[in-house]
């Protein structure tokens, strides 16, 4: 599993809120009342110096879970985010000289825009496969999960539209949760078979269209869109503060867990230091060794078969009642919830 991004660190572009308050716009809510809680106001979302965080991303896709008059409105939202929404992004993607090339960027470069999904791709020669796992809301059974995914399959297709034209298509569409009263608009939107309830959420494609070229394919563009994203990945990479480094390193190494003062060995700091900076960033070790545990516990329940005792000794713990009672705290349901996901 790769770490999530930092959920506090404002760095990114505020695109994927605007979108989500101008849609909330349409059905008459107002866009402070989209905002409350975010420290936005209206008028930073049409600002090019604006950044934010994962956090302001979750409190207002929360906000529109709660004000919404329309059960769809994640794969409205996401029908807005058009190719230009990603900035010098989706310039690189619309300059890439074939869809093959456009796929490799994506894979490299997708932090660089707060993506709510990480993704990974597959190529048999015939079909595309694009799987994608929400990356700060594990818990499948939260609307907050199928908001994101919602968002993020809709803008994944607005934006192969935008560079292929009407002929595009999907050939499937998967989630993991189990089919919501509107899916119906699934079926609307993506026009192929859609399957709820899988293992993984993703979608294929037609493997032919890798080896066709951009109609805008322009090498000089191409190449400064990929310098100018290569420096944004490295600041994203480097703004995660101390609690990305411990992410990184609690996942490294699942079920061999230090504690605050092997951590604190490890970084070259005092544990007394470490717990300032945690502090600084609004969390703590404790927090972050539960939620890297929430993580990969959800992980083994949802996509493999190790059982409870199996997954309660590779996170550490000394019995599988321990770790039933620890994951009840941590998510308020049972392990064999999540079981199939």
């Amino acid at each position: 599993m790769v770490p999530p991004p930092a959920f506090d660190q404002p760095v990114y572009s505020p695109q994927k809120i605007a979108v989500v308050v101008a849609e909330l716009a349409e059905q008459g809510v107002a866009p402070s009342a989209a905002l409350e809680g975010t420290g936005l106001d209206p008028a930073q979302l049409q600002t090019a110096s604006t950044r934010v965080s994962y956090r302001q991303f979750d409190t207002a896709f929360r906000n529109a879970l709660r004000l919404s008059h329309d059960p769809a409105i994640a794969l409205r939202a996401g029908q807005r985010m058009h190719i230009t929404a990603h900035g010098i992004y989706g310039y690189a993607l619309m300059s890439s000289p074939t869809y093959a090339d456009a796929v490799d960027f994506s894979a490299r470069y997708f932090r660089v825009m707060g993506p709510l999904t990480d993704i990974a791709w597959a190529n048999d020669d015939s079909t595309v496969t694009y799987t994608c796992e929400p990356v700060h809301w594990p818990d499948p059974t939260q609307p907050i999960y199928r908001f994101v995914v919602e968002f993020a399959l809709s803008m994944h297709l607005t934006v192969a539209l935008d560079m292929a034209g009407e002929s595009f298509a999907f050939s499937r569409v998967d989630v993991a949760y189990a089919a919501p009263a509107h899916a119906d608009a699934y079926t609307s939107l993506f026009q192929c078979p859609v399957r709820f309830a899988q293992p993984h959420n993703g979608l294929q494609y037609d493997g032919a269209w890798l080896a066709r070229s951009v109609t805008l394919a322009d090498p000089i563009t191409n190449a400064t869109a990929r310098e100018m994203c290569e420096r944004m990945l490295s600041e994203v990479s480097d703004s995660g503060g101390i609690a990305a480094d411990i992410r990184r390193a609690l996942m490294a190494y699942p079920g061999r867990f230090p504690n605050v003062e092997a951590m604190a060995e490890t970084l070259a700091m005092h544990p007394r230091a470490l717990r300032r900076r945690l502090e600084a960033e609004n969390t703590s070790y404790r927090d972050l060794l539960a939620e890297v545990r929430t993580r990969l516990a959800i992980e083994y329940l949802r996509k493999t078969r190790m059982t409870n005792e199996d997954i309660a000794s590779r996170l550490g713990y000394s019995d599988a009642a321990n770790f039933r009672h620890a994951f009840t705290r941590w998510t308020g349901k049972c392990p064999s919830e999540f079981r199939g996901g």
